[in-house]
């Protein structure tokens, strides 16, 4: 077990020979208990062992207070050391939040971290080739806080100086950046780390005070420049600014994502220090996300591209286009994706009693629920089906069921609104008859992993329609993409470089890239004139505002869209993206009338799909950013 230490005073302590040390008055101790989990690979024989933690009060019960039948104060210690462990995502919007999240990125980074030291130092004797030996990858910035506690212990622990301590932290860390938008760029109230980490503050302090000094000689004296890029600033601690400044690697998770931390985020850092900067698209696991979830397409590929061999090598599957014009091997493409889609519908059916119809478009949209993601984009082009379906009961389009999987963060109101009103949507299509066998809307409940593994190998169109710009890379859109999903999306993330392996032919494209999403904002972006000048979307916004059948009115969502509230109107974009939305739905739905055509580029986006393989992605950490040698590699 480790000890993680909270609250308390610090008090210095000098020896005659002007060595420093610290002593903790006060605070207290929460135990973090080892919970190692096996993780088998993949024909081999090694098997790594995945550490998790638990936390524990060291104090035991005090049996005295339960004997006087003050039962909750005997317990409190206990609960409130084992909540960090056991709330996932703790609402962040009060104080009380606030503090158990950092609590728990503390709590996991300083067990962690010290048990590295401690077997480092049980193999080597010294902490001082620790940066030799390991590196720590900082995975957004939630565990930044690694920087002031690898510090900490280096000073506190083994008595290093400043320099040597600063060089074998800076020489261990990297950060990848996982999003831009600013959730993900915490920044901590100064009071809170104060109070509860105040050997932790006094450590970043020094740190910022350093990094400030060479920021203000660098930029002259620009305390513009200063201002943005401090690690302490107004009374927030910037973990990002911190991450960047510490870190010898900081990487993006796309070629577009890297690009804007380059361009954007992270600019006066990157002229700084250009060799810092890197790029690892994202990968996933095609042994896990294909072989393992769809075994039908698995037997397919292992018939017509060499084996199994895919499976460690996924840039075998390119043999499987080698049988782009077979017409059997296509049939069977599409037999494989009608048995996955009665599979999923017959689950839907047992779950929730809902009856998919298997003969439309299995049109899927699952990821998080965030206004850059544009659900609401979908919900606005669904809503205009709806309507031409109930004016034009001949309207011709390929009947379509939406499928929706999201879960909204605890205080992201908004975020639950648009569920809200795609339900209310569902409800009023699924019960009028004029959308009977034609549209078709599901959001589907509890979407987790056990859910996914059975829908990407039903799916047939994926939606990924991020603003472009936004989405650092998702992979959703590959795991899409590899079951024999077409995309439809925004050039945003990693559907570039999907792009960049299918062509133009093999995916449905639409919308402002990134560089005239950044030129339409520069200029003035009036959302209201879209909406004025579109009589659909006007009719659509229309709708959404009055609601659907069950009475419940949106006029929230939508002024934010036409009006803003609290920042500008439609910040992304849908009213913009809107016609050539419905433009890429009305050439997705005539190719799928195609069945040759649909499944000769379904079959050619699973043979391009490679490149994303995770296995790929590992290496190129491994070779660009971790250092380890070619031959182990």
């Amino acid at each position: 077990t480790e000890r993680v230490h909270f609250g308390g005073e610090v008090r210095d302590i000098w020896g005659e020979d002007g060595s420093h040390r610290v002593a903790y008055v006060g605070g207290s101790d929460v135990l973090a208990v080892p919970k190692d989990m096996e993780i088998a690979g993949y024909g081999t024989e090694h098997v790594n062992v995945l550490r998790l933690w638990d936390a524990k009060s060291p104090t035991p019960l005090d049996m005295s207070l339960f004997s006087r039948g003050e039962y909750l104060k005997a317990v409190e210690q206990q609960a409130m050391a084992e909540s960090i462990a056991k709330i996932l995502y703790p609402e962040d919007n009060h104080y009380e939040g606030k503090s158990l999240r950092l609590k728990q990125q503390y709590f996991f980074v300083s067990a962690t971290v010290q048990c590295i030291c401690r077997q480092h130092k049980a193999e080597y004797g010294t902490l001082r080739n620790f940066h030799q030996k390991h590196v720590i990858q900082i995975n957004d910035t939630h565990p930044t806080l690694v920087i002031p506690e690898l510090m900490r212990i280096l000073l506190d622990e083994e008595g290093y100086g400043w320099d040597e301590a600063w060089h074998i932290v800076t020489h261990t860390v990297a950060y990848t950046n996982h999003t831009i938008m600013v959730e993900a760029l915490e920044r901590w109230p100064q009071q809170l780390i104060e109070t509860l980490l105040p050997r932790v503050w006094q450590i970043l302090v020094e740190i910022s005070n350093r990094y400030q000094a060479h920021l203000n000689e660098y930029f002259h004296g620009d305390q513009s420049k200063v201002r943005d890029l401090a690690v302490i600033w107004g009374g927030e601690v910037r973990m990002a600014n911190l991450c960047v400044c510490a870190c010898f690697a900081v990487n993006g998770v796309s070629a577009l994502h890297s690009d804007i931390l380059k361009r954007e985020t992270f600019h006066d850092v990157y002229v700084q220090t250009p060799e810092k900067f890197k790029n690892v698209t994202n990968g996933i696991d095609h042994r896990r996300w294909l072989s393992e979830i769809n075994p039908k397409l698995d037997a397919l590929i292992r018939e017509c591209a060499g084996g199994d061999a895919y499976l460690l090598q996924p840039e075998k599957l390119v043999q499987l286009e080698r049988y782009k014009e077979d017409a059997s091997v296509l049939n069977r493409l599409a037999e494989i994706k009608a048995e996955n889609k009665r599979s999923f519908a017959g689950y839907v059916a047992r779950e929730s009693g809902v009856l998919l119809n298997t003969d439309a478009i299995f049109d899927v949209q699952v990821k998080r629920l965030h206004e850059y993601k544009r659900q609401l984009l979908n919900v606005m082009h669904i809503t205009y089906l709806y309507q031409r379906l109930k004016a034009d009961p001949h309207f011709e389009f390929t009947p379509r069921v939406y499928l929706f999987g999201a879960k909204a963060a605890p205080g992201y109101s908004v975020a639950k609104e648009i569920i809200h009103l795609i339900n209310s949507l569902a409800a009023t299509v699924n019960a009028d008859p004029a959308c009977k066998d034609r549209l078709q809307v599901v959001f589907l409940e509890n979407y987790r992993v056990s859910l996914a593994e059975k829908l990407m190998p039903a799916s047939e169109l994926s939606e990924q329609i991020s603003t472009a710009g936004k989405e650092a890379s998702g992979t959703g859109n590959m795991k899409f993409m590899m079951n024999g999903a077409l995309t439809i999306g925004t050039l945003d993330g990693a559907n570039v470089e999907m792009h960049q392996q299918v062509g133009d032919e093999n995916i449905f494209l639409f919308g402002l890239k990134a560089n005239e999403v950044a030129e339409k904002k520069a200029k003035g972006y009036r959302s209201y004139e879209y909406y004025m000048h579109d009589e659909f979307l006007k009719a659509v916004i229309d709708q959404i505002t009055r609601g659907f059948d069950d009475g419940v009115g949106y006029a929230d969502i939508t002024n934010r869209l036409l009006f803003g509230k609290g920042g500008p109107a439609d910040e992304y974009m849908l009213l913009a993206d809107f016609e050539s939305y419905r433009e890429a739905q009305e050439r997705a739905g005539r190719t799928y009338r195609d069945p040759g055509r649909w499944n000769r580029m379904a079959l050619v986006n699973i043979a391009r799909s490679g490149i994303f393989a995770a296995d790929r992605s590992i290496r190129e950490y491994a070779r660009n950013i971790w250092g380890v040698p070619a031959k182990k590699l």
